[in-house]
């Protein structure tokens, strides 16, 4: 049975290309991706193939609006197809220091039989490795409401899945791994394994002045999703006014999973970047008063255990500078946490009385350490965008050039939610107002990332997902999370897991504890062995990487000496091998050195490397920091092998990977290592 599913699937497009007068053909620079789209009876269809195999089943395109003549009846006017068009781009930062993309391009336009002013153009561009397509309309109205958006996604097999639960709130869930039927409602990205050999993910890229989109089953279990936008209160999806474009709808394709991680189409589908001068964007590694708070140690609001005061900044600020960080992040520093919840509870200017602002930025500008400030908006919208100008005039005045800024809570104006157009145009305004005072961003309880960090390369980095925190007041993230989170969520763009943790039984502070979460405590832990930890700040990619432990804890431990080394941002990056929700080996390269780092679920797993691009006959040094040889995230999660060795280019690499396990290889020619 299993054969003939494959085989109908294979001969699924049949109906849609048998000869529909109206049909649009469609393929990639190299042919292995054939897409389609025809338009009859007032309805538009595509459908796509990859490796002949058939990944989306003819599916409608539709965009419906609360004035129901708008393309209520369509003529086909023309199309317009261009061929390999080959775009490169320098990130300001990133995993890449360069960017080349090749596709090809067709554009089919419509228009309004009742108006002739009015225009619709479907736009696809098809690469080697996906496809992504948007709708772009035209005309002169003073506003239009759109109240669904019927872009389908049929499957014509019930794939295996890894996927959240659709939320217009969160993306903090752990992924689930089931077959699509059981997958009703979906957040993007989500991720499919197809006919055992292929990899798809869907998302959304260039994500402006319109709402997040989810997938959503038509019938409850079947294969037909449809876009499913985030609402406004009033129950319509989008307000906006002609002309507008849609987001980009992506398809992302592969042979193994790992070529879904190097897929550069959803940053390249976004707009060029928008800011003139960018020497003051830069990528860095911080430390910070964070991780204290979630494990209850100390407070973000004014009391004896208070976090952010003036020694205790103080003593953050000379351990970043003795150890090689770029940065501190103060969290807790500003008046109105104890007013938590209710409207106008902060300034975003007044420090608590414990904490000297100015005293402090002048002490970490002698110490050549930037300051990463904090804006907690508890999800008040109103008040923060009233407030955001002066709040980001003290910063800069101070000589602070980044902010991270937090949305926990619910939106206010009530009603609205974190995922809606509302607060899609809120995050766009807070990183354009942000980029006038030249300030840097890193958004928490964000909107998904689509890609806008090529227009706007001050947005750093964002959460949206179920990061580190969770593992200090719940139960925690089990070791296939983050085996996992670099096929789905890290597909968007940077995430903020804030990793780094080496007290990963919570026990050097095990008496000093307070239960502020309704947890139970004495099972709240990092279920991770300390090397994988250090590998985590490869794998999770992010701009400004977090070292998420107390100094204290990482005071004379062996894993600072390799933290120190991890960079911010890379010339290259491939994928050695990986298999979703069970590991991954990624290599990134800065400079001449190379860093290599795996992770493993809950399972040792043992693999020779011998695909580097090393010179062959050349000598090398390689710093090892390994999983020890009785190392386990049940037990023995702290044991640690760290080894320095030479090695030919040639030579085969053996690498090992505890339960929950992980490494971190930095390799670099005899002649740099001297």
């Amino acid at each position: 049975m299993k054969f003939i599913g494959i085989l109908l699937a294979i001969l699924y497009l049949a109906p849609f290309v048998s000869g529909q007068n109206k049909e649009i053909k469609m393929y990639s620079p190299s042919k292995n991706i054939e897409a389609g789209h025809y338009f009859e009876n007032n309805k538009i269809q595509y459908a796509v193939k990859y490796n002949n195999y058939s990944i989306i089943a003819p599916s409608n395109l539709s965009i419906q609006f609360s004035d129901t003549s708008l393309f209520q009846e369509m003529e086909l006017i023309s199309t317009k197809k261009e061929v390999s068009l080959h775009e490169s781009w320098k990130p300001v930062w990133g995993e890449y220091s360069n960017i080349d993309v090749v596709y090809n391009e067709w554009q089919t336009s419509f228009k309004d039989k009742n108006n002739e002013n009015l225009r619709m153009k479907l736009v696809f561009r098809v690469f080697d490795n996906g496809l992504a397509f948007r709708y772009e309309f035209e005309g002169a109205t003073n506003s239009v409401t759109i109240t669904d958006e019927q872009t389908e996604f049929h499957l014509p097999l019930d794939f295996q899945t890894w996927w959240i639960w659709a939320d217009y709130n969160t993306y903090e869930k752990l992924y689930q791994k089931t077959p699509a039927k059981e997958a009703n409602w979906v957040a993007t990205p989500v991720t499919f394994e197809m006919y055992d050999k292929f990899y798809m993910s869907i998302h959304e890229a260039a994500l402006t002045d319109y709402s997040g989109a989810t997938l959503k089953q038509k019938q409850k279990g079947s294969l037909v999703y449809e876009t499913e936008l985030v609402p406004w209160k009033d129950g319509t999806k989008v307000k906006t006014k002609l002309p507008f474009v849609t987001p980009w709808r992506v398809i992302l394709l592969a042979e193994k999973p790992g070529d879904l991680i190097e897929s550069q189409i959803i940053p390249s589908l976004n707009e060029d970047c928008k800011i003139k001068n960018t020497n003051w964007i830069k990528p860095m590694k911080y430390v910070g008063i964070w991780w204290s708070m979630h494990i209850g140690t100390e407070t973000w609001k004014l009391g004896e255990r208070h976090g952010a005061n003036t020694e205790n900044a103080k003593k953050y600020i000379d351990f970043a500078s003795e150890n090689e960080f770029d940065a501190v992040l103060f969290e807790g520093w500003n008046t109105g946490w104890e007013n938590w919840g209710k409207p106008n509870a902060f300034d975003y200017i007044t420090p608590y009385e414990d904490f000297n602002l100015t005293e402090i930025a002048q002490y970490a500008s002698d110490k050549d350490i930037e300051i990463i400030g904090h804006h907690e908006t508890g999800g008040d919208i109103i008040s923060y965008e009233e407030k955001i100008d002066s709040a980001f005039a003290l910063y800069k005045s101070l000589g602070i050039d980044v902010v991270k800024t937090g949305y926990a809570g619910a939106i206010r104006p009530e009603g609205e939610h974190h995922h809606g157009q509302f607060m899609v145009n809120h995050y766009r305004k807070v990183v354009e107002t942000a980029a006038k005072y030249e300030i840097m961003i890193d958004a928490h309880e964000p909107i998904k990332a689509t890609g806008i960090r090529r227009t706007y390369p001050n947005m750093m980095t964002r959460e949206g997902v179920r990061g580190m925190e969770w593992n200090a007041w719940s139960s925690g993230n089990p070791p296939e999370h983050t085996c996992i989170i670099p096929f789905t969520r890290c597909l968007g763009g940077p995430v903020d897991y804030t990793p780094g943790i080496v007290d990963v039984l919570l026990k050097n502070n095990k008496n000093n504890r307070t239960n502020w979460n309704n947890a139970k405590m004495e099972e709240t832990r990092v279920y991770s062995t300390v090397a994988k930890q250090l590998a985590l700040m490869i794998v999770l990619y992010s701009p400004l990487q977090m070292a998420s432990d107390l100094p204290e804890n990482y005071e004379n431990h062996p894993a600072l000496k390799c933290i120190r080394q991890i960079p911010v941002s890379y010339d290259t990056s491939f994928v050695i091998d990986s298999k979703i929700g069970e590991y991954i080996l990624i290599a990134r390269k800065k400079g001449n050195t190379w860093f290599i780092a795996g992770i493993s679920d809950k399972n040792k797993r043992d693999f020779t490397i011998d695909n580097l691009p090393l010179i062959d006959d050349q000598e090398y040094e390689i710093q090892m920091f390994n999983d020890g040889k009785n190392a386990s995230y049940h037990n023995n999660p702290e044991e640690m092998e760290i080894k320095t060795k030479k090695i030919k280019g040639n030579q085969k690499l053996f690498a090992h990977m505890a339960e929950g396990g992980g490494f971190v290889w930095i390799i670099k020619s005899i002649n740099q290592a001297d």
